[in-house]
């Protein structure tokens, strides 16, 4: 018995040692060929869309088509389609879409997978919208790519004005979700509309109002100044109480970015504001212009005021400045500048660092100073903060590029034919700076060793130029 089972494990040593030859026959299925998909496609916005690409595999015939279209304004967010061609009438908005193509092998159950975009198209799709003010009277104004001029395309679009005294104009985009476009807000002292990105109607799907877009709107509203976030929904200063919208809620709902009750507290704050947004989380820095002290909101948004911890009253006391604010900035989230009126009439610049995101919350003075050239600085005064530390300022007939670091001040080249500057705004690379001035926009190059060179003008606006902003 034991000579039995010493054989029986022998044996199995030796077949376990046997060499694999591999030489086996496998045959792998066959992979579908295809052809005539391209990467991306332009659809026109209530148009067809039909897409036929030429699949074929050797020796099956077995083969189904599906079709996907990622679409979040939809209600599964998806849009689903089966056959050898996707075919549907274009309905959704002038946004990219992300689309896929599955070829389904009934014989074996396999299925291959084909990735490609989809780009709503309007003519309004890419190009510069302009916010003006024509005699008493609020315009909107669309530059297409070609540089083609389409004046006073609100009233065209609409039948009916805008609101009167435009502030600002902003394209919302939510940076989150591949700066999907979620329309335009034209924001006006007392009031404001939404605008549907692809067509510049009044917004079907979200609160086309700034009275509309509270939850529980005031009597009366007159608006201090708003900004955008990065999920594409505003904040500001309003009836000198600051509010932020909601965004705990997908972005195609018809709720998101409305606002509801203010920051809670007692106060009223001045118009300008800066936001800084760190590790996820948006925090603010206003002035509260009774008790003239700067304070502290997070992007809940709450007001906790003068909650912080002030790291030197050396340069100046941020609890108890003395002065009026006439205006505020911020560099790359870091430097502050903020201008401030002293009861001799006096303008003084105050540079300070904050740190609001993360407990212990600092306050950081660093200095004040008069400013360099009083008559520049005024509530008049437009203000562009640049990424490497320049401030650029337009008061009257021009344009000014200054450094806080030496307090060097110098005037752009460009001249604007003796009309007042009435906007400024940096491009997206900051290579150009764009202002306005009597019915024209001026391109100036302001590149590393650029002073303002001109380099485009664009004539015809209805008015001065408020606003503008561009849909790449």
């Amino acid at each position: 018995m034991k000579n039995h089972l010493t054989a029986i494990i022998c044996f199995l040593l030796l077949t376990a040692c046997y060499k694999d030859k591999g030489n086996y026959d496998i045959k792998m299925p066959a992979t579908p060929v295809v052809s005539g998909l391209d990467s991306i496609y332009n659809a026109v916005v209530g148009d067809s869309l039909i897409i036929t690409p030429k699949i074929s595999i050797e020796g099956n015939d077995s083969l189904l088509l599906e079709w996907r279209i990622s679409a979040p304004e939809s209600s599964t967010g998806f849009l689903n389609f089966t056959g050898p061609s996707l075919r549907m009438l274009f309905g959704l908005h002038a946004n990219l879409y992300s689309a896929r193509l599955t070829v389904y092998n009934r014989k074996n159950g396999i299925r291959y997978f084909y990735a490609f975009q989809i780009q709503g198209v309007t003519e309004f799709t890419a190009g510069t919208t302009v916010l003006s003010l024509d005699n008493g009277v609020s315009r909107l104004s669309f530059i297409t790519p070609a540089g083609e001029l389409k004046p006073n395309i609100y009233e065209t679009v609409n039948g009916h004005s805008l609101p009167p005294d435009p502030l600002s104009l902003f394209y919302m985009k939510d940076q989150m979700q591949g700066d999907m476009a979620l329309g335009y807000w034209i924001i006006c002292k007392k009031g404001g509309v939404r605008l549907s990105v692809s067509s510049l109607q009044d917004d079907p799907t979200y609160p086309h109002t700034l009275a509309g877009n509270f939850f529980a709107a005031p009597d009366s509203m007159v608006v201090g100044s708003m900004q955008q976030g990065n999920r594409a929904f505003l904040t500001g200063v309003i009836n000198d109480k600051f509010y932020a919208g909601f965004t705990l809620t997908w972005n195609q709902a018809a709720t998101y970015g409305m606002f509801g009750d203010y920051a809670t507290g007692t106060y009223n704050l001045a118009a300008s504001f800066v936001s800084t947004f760190i590790n996820g989380q948006y925090s603010y820095i206003a002035f509260e212009k009774d008790k003239q002290q700067f304070v502290r909101i997070s992007g809940t948004p709450y007001y906790y005021g003068t909650q912080y911890t002030t790291t030197s009253t050396a340069a100046f006391d941020p609890t108890n400045v003395g002065m009026s604010l006439i205006h505020m900035e911020q560099i790359n989230g870091g430097d502050c500048f903020a201008y401030c009126k002293g009861s001799d009439g006096t303008v003084y610049e105050l540079k300070f660092t904050v740190s609001f995101t993360n407990s212990p919350y600092t306050f950081t003075p660093i200095h004040k100073r008069a400013f360099i050239q009083q008559d520049l600085i005024n509530e008049n005064t437009k203000w562009q903060a640049a990424i490497n530390g320049v401030l650029y300022i337009a008061a009257g007939e021009k344009v000014y590029r200054y450094n806080p670091l030496n307090q060097e001040l110098r005037a752009l080249e460009t001249s604007f034919n003796g009309n007042k500057v009435s906007m400024i705004r940096l491009s997206d690379n900051q290579d150009t700076l764009i202002a306005g001035a009597g019915t024209s926009l001026y391109y100036m190059d302001i590149s590393t060793g650029k002073y303002g060179v001109l380099t485009k003008t664009i004539t015809g606006i209805p008015g001065q130029p408020i606003d503008m902003a561009w849909r790449p």
